[in-house]
């Protein structure tokens, strides 16, 4: 066969694309036909495609590229591991240089007493790891009937059976037999869409209470833990409201449930602090990490586990692992992620200098007419579209289509924003500059304007019956 390069012809990559490809989420036959974009190389915060456009990337990838494109200091790291030891299984009482130093790393860094590490090749593989350690868990504290894991509607803890089962994505539930048994999922804390007429910090107490309703109903015998991310990241950027974290700790302290706080998306930094944790006073009994982690660079994720679980955990075979996990290369690029997070004080520019003026130009946002609702926190945020500002009115046409539109004028205006439904959403490289930051916000107006002209124009800028 004849190998294509990144300067081949567009239409060649496309019709190969096409030809072979599977595309998560994707309708594969539209995507034949319009044909992919195909991006060919990046540096910073900018992506440059198969034609030569140079795109500003707001999305840090797929929320992960926290240190930007093109550092070639983890390109040297995972060389020199390469070189060394390319791989070796963790299985079998043996460990590796790599995985022993970033597990203790990782343990420095989290808060509260998250001291120990199980490592995975994604979040998603992670999460899974989640599910069978909270039940093992108690298994061996002698209550194996706790085998009910909680979570929320809209929530994204991955895209395998058990993850995805975990999550509450009802499209994803809808194929492949999901969600698997003992897993129950609650309301979620979206104030825009579902809080009706209450004020945000009574509805962040009622979705909050939600929990303890629940867990009530199952009854707290069976009940082993309760996963959310502290941000809901693939769901909208739905920032819960402040009163909503505090209560669901005082519950889940009450009733000795096991907290995970899913930071796949929140750690290292996406929230201007190292984790989503420490910015809404979470003190979880497991972490899940990845994504941020090596900054896409390596697929690597991990599970950090708190001194309580893993004291249990430890005195019993845990017959769980992956061929992957604490690969060599994937940590070594990771250790070096973290260096570079650190050693530039990265997390800290965000919270002090970055979030707070991307937070200043975004929320100029909300005066546009199609905007209902501005939400940032750190570097990722989200508006609301919406036909009717004054109602929060749904649209009526389909959810997604005013979404899917503004999402095609960004890319049109070599902007990476995406749509989640009716929310365009953000997360830039945590190395986003002011100047680029500035550029993102004249891109999404332009992007905002071009699509009401659409929606107008389309008749779709009607409100869906109260």
């Amino acid at each position: 066969m004849t190998i294509l390069t990144p300067n081949s012809p567009t239409a060649e990559l496309q019709a190969l694309d096409a030809a072979h490809h599977m595309h998560p989420f994707t309708q594969g036959v539209e995507l034949a036909e319009k044909g992919a974009r195909i991006i060919t190389r990046a540096d910073g915060c900018w992506l440059t495609d198969s034609d030569g456009n140079r795109i500003l990337d707001g999305m840090a990838g797929l929320w992960c590229v926290n240190i930007g494109y093109g550092r070639t200091e983890l390109a040297d790291a995972a060389h020199r591991q390469m070189l060394d030891l390319p791989f070796y299984n963790t299985f079998f009482q043996t460990s590796h240089v790599p995985a022993l130093n970033l597990a203790a790393k990782l343990a420095e860094l989290a808060p509260v007493d998250l001291n120990h590490v199980f490592f995975a090749g994604s979040g998603s593989e992670a999460n899974d790891t989640n599910l069978r350690m909270v039940r093992t868990y108690w298994q061996e504290k002698g209550q194996p009937e706790r085998q009910v894991i909680i979570s929320r509607w809209n929530a994204y803890h991955g895209s395998s059976v058990g993850s995805g089962s975990l999550g509450g994505m009802k499209g994803m539930h809808a194929q492949g037999g999901m969600p698997i048994p003992g897993i129950h999922h609650i309301d979620q804390p979206h104030w825009w869409a579902e809080g009706g007429y209450s004020t945000p910090e009574a509805f962040g107490l009622e979705r909050a209470q939600a929990l303890e309703t629940a867990i009530l109903e199952i009854g707290p015998e069976k009940v082993a833990a309760f996963i959310a991310e502290p941000v809901q990241g693939a769901g909208g950027v739905i920032i819960p409201p402040d009163t909503y974290w505090p209560e669901i700790q005082r519950i889940v302290d009450k009733y000795d449930i096991l907290l995970i706080a899913d930071e796949v998306i929140c750690g290292f930094g996406r929230t201007g602090n190292w984790f989503g944790s420490e910015t809404f006073g979470i003190k979880p009994d497991i972490m899940t990490v990845a994504k941020g982690l090596s900054s896409g660079y390596q697929p690597i994720g991990a599970s950090i586990v708190s001194d309580k679980v893993a004291s249990v955990i430890g005195n019993t075979e845990f017959n769980h692992g992956y061929t992957y996990s604490g690969h060599p290369v994937a940590c070594a690029v990771a250790l070096e992620n973290l260096r570079i997070l650190e050693e530039e004080g990265i997390v800290e520019r965000v919270r002090n200098e970055t979030a707070p003026y991307l937070k200043e130009r975004f929320e100029s946002l909300a005066d546009h007419p199609l905007v209902g609702e501005v939400k940032i926190v750190g570097m990722m945020g989200s508006l609301a579209l919406t036909p009717d500002k004054a109602t929060r009115a749904a649209f009526a046409a389909d959810a997604g289509t005013a979404g899917f539109i503004c999402r095609e004028r960004c890319f049109a205006n070599n902007l990476i924003m995406r749509h989640v439904g009716d929310r365009m959403v953000i997360s830039p490289p945590l190395v986003i500059s002011k100047e680029e930051i500035d550029t993102l916000v004249t891109r999404a107006r332009l992007s905002l304007d071009e699509a009401l002209e659409r929606l107008q124009k389309d008749g779709l800028m009607q409100a869906a019956p109260a």
